[in-house]
């Protein structure tokens, strides 16, 4: 895929609200090599995927769970289910859930998972972070903590840098 072409296509993808189209992008992007257009369709599938309202904590919640299960599934080449996290939403709700695995003394195997794939935007406790109404000072200090102990540079609430 030349430059224009790859512009183009990233362009597409920042419009597109159709699950299908933006995974038959990202497999034809994997397939001629332009793994930037390829991350840039999953990103932005992972955005639409939510039902939630844009901008809640509860979509920013769904949104890194389709993210860790999307990429998880496509590296194993099967479809792949947070089996513990969904059912615990379904249970207590996405503030409870996001509280008690930041709460944990020990990261969730999810937090090393995104880190390891370049997505510490869309961990737990930066989705805390970027909904501090939703939380206790405790649940954010933590946040923040394990972050910085992970070596994720906090310039603002919904900015995060490595």
């Amino acid at each position: 895929m030349s430059t224009s072409a790859a512009d183009r296509a990233l362009q597409m993808i920042e419009q597109c609200v159709d699950p299908k189209s933006l995974r038959q992008i990202a497999v034809n992007a994997r397939r001629q090599g332009m793994s930037d257009v390829a991350r840039a369709a999953d990103l932005r599938l992972y955005e639409i995927l939510p039902s939630e309202k844009p901008g809640t904590l509860e979509h920013d919640v769904w949104r890194s769970i389709h993210a860790l299960e999307g990429t998880l599934s496509s590296e194993r080449g099967k479809t792949t289910r947070l089996g513990r996290t969904r059912p615990k939403i379904a249970r207590v709700g996405e503030c409870e859930t996001v509280k008690d695995l930041i709460l944990r003394k020990e990261p969730s195997e999810g937090f090393h998972m995104l880190l390891e794939r370049q997505m510490a935007e869309l961990t737990f406790e930066a989705v805390a972070l970027r909904h501090p109404d939703r939380f206790d000072r405790e649940v954010l200090d933590a946040a923040e903590q394990r972050l910085q102990e992970a070596g994720i540079i906090l310039s603002e609430p919904s900015g995060l840098a490595r």
